[in-house]
């Protein structure tokens, strides 16, 4: 089976999600940018996440790059991702709604690792469908970055419960791991 259609429709709902992100921002009905302070903490959620659904997109457009055939179960590998990654808008808004309350945090926390579980057996199958000499498994490697962000995950949640602020610098730091795409699977999409 061809993957020309699962790229249509991730990217469509990729795209979804960042709409309906960005349409739960509420606009200050001040003029001045001193409205703008209360609403911080939602304008930094929505950074977070579209930061997020960007590093999710452009990894899993390097993946599929590389990807030759699909399969049943990778269709439902990638709808498993997308499932979680459908969540990042209900978990931003709470999250920022509530100024980054232990609840919600966690919460987004957990979004988070589930995404990065999804987005691992949505590579692990795809392997499957291709064989264990498959580019895709060359150029992931260690996947030292793949193992250390659900720590990051785990260990913001935990925080959670002591101090929610410092939980956001966990998410965050494992953000900016992936903000550089994997360069190993860029110079084999190029070729």
């Amino acid at each position: 089976m061809g993957k020309g259609r699962l790229e249509a429709f991730s990217d469509g709902v990729i795209a979804i999600i960042i709409t309906i992100m960005v349409l739960e921002l509420k606009v200050p009905h001040d003029t001045a940018l001193a409205a703008l302070g209360p609403l911080a903490p939602v304008l930094l959620s929505y950074v977070l996440s579209f930061v997020y659904v960007g590093i999710y997109w452009n990894n899993h457009h390097h993946m599929l790059a590389i990807t030759h055939r699909v399969s049943g179960t990778v269709l439902w590998a990638n709808l498993h991702l997308l499932f979680w990654l459908s969540l990042f808008p209900f978990t931003t808004a709470w999250m920022g709604e509530n100024h980054l309350a232990q609840a919600p945090t966690a919460v987004y926390g957990f979004v988070l690792l589930m995404a990065a579980v999804a987005y691992w057996i949505l590579e692990q199958v795809l392997i499957a469908v291709a064989g264990p000499d498959s580019a895709l498994r060359g150029a992931i490697g260690y996947d030292w970055k793949g193992k250390i962000s659900p720590l990051l995950y785990l260990g913001g949640i935990a925080l959670t419960f002591w101090r929610p602020w410092a939980a956001q610098l966990f998410y965050a730091l494992a953000a900016l791991l992936w903000l550089v795409p994997d360069r190993r699977i860029e110079k084999l999409a190029a070729h």
